[in-house]
């Protein structure tokens, strides 16, 4: 059986935490580096293999496509294991609750300031302030759980932490300091470590 193909940009953590789960699992797979900032992601090659034109991209090694960077982490996690969703129900919905969480009150703010300010070199007084308030408002939802648990959704170790160390760990390269946020910063060391990823 032929390998995964991943379409990603190295730059996006909502690729890097496919890249990082495939990697946990020992899952063979291909990595085809597609910029956004080239406009790799809407040329009519890639557009026929996800009309969203977005990053990342499964492939199957049956040819299908999957795309929404949790929705791959699910499913990687439902076909290869790993302990990376846990088993009673509860506990697996206060998974998902956290990937949902991270799609609509963490990305869109964290990573989106990161990619304005790092990539487009766009100085913090052309950023909407929204940005920044809402995106400590998540890192301050973030602490106040990690106060209380070592991992993000709970007991153990999940793909809910996978998913929100992607842009938590790079939160400063969007202006936000995480030396305010101890528990934070305790948290995502834990994670490097667990997946061998080194501290930045």
């Amino acid at each position: 059986m032929s390998a995964y193909k991943v379409y990603g940009d190295s730059i996006s953590g909502n690729c890097l935490k496919v890249k990082w789960t495939l990697d946990l699992l020992g899952v063979d797979h291909d990595w085809i580096e597609t910029s956004v900032l080239k406009g790799e992601t809407r040329s009519s090659g890639f557009l026929a293999l996800n009309p969203a034109g977005q990053v990342p991209l499964l492939i199957t090694p049956k040819g299908n496509p999957i795309a929404q960077s949790n929705a791959v982490l699910l499913y990687l996690a439902e076909k290869h294991g790993g302990g990376l969703l846990p088993d009673k129900a509860y506990e697996r919905a206060k998974v998902y609750e956290w990937l949902f969480w991270e799609q609509y009150s963490h990305e869109p703010y964290i990573a989106v300031r990161r990619f304005q300010r790092a990539f487009l070199n766009k100085p913090d007084d052309e950023l909407d302030p929204k940005l920044l308030d809402r995106g400590l408002a998540a890192l301050t939802r973030m602490e106040r759980q990690l106060e209380e648990t070592d991992w993000i959704a709970g007991e153990g170790f999940s793909l809910a932490d996978i998913a929100l160390v992607a842009y938590t760990r790079f939160a400063h390269e969007g202006g936000f300091d995480l030396s305010a946020f101890p528990a934070i910063k305790t948290w995502v060391a834990r994670v490097e470590k667990r997946l061998d990823l080194g501290a930045l």
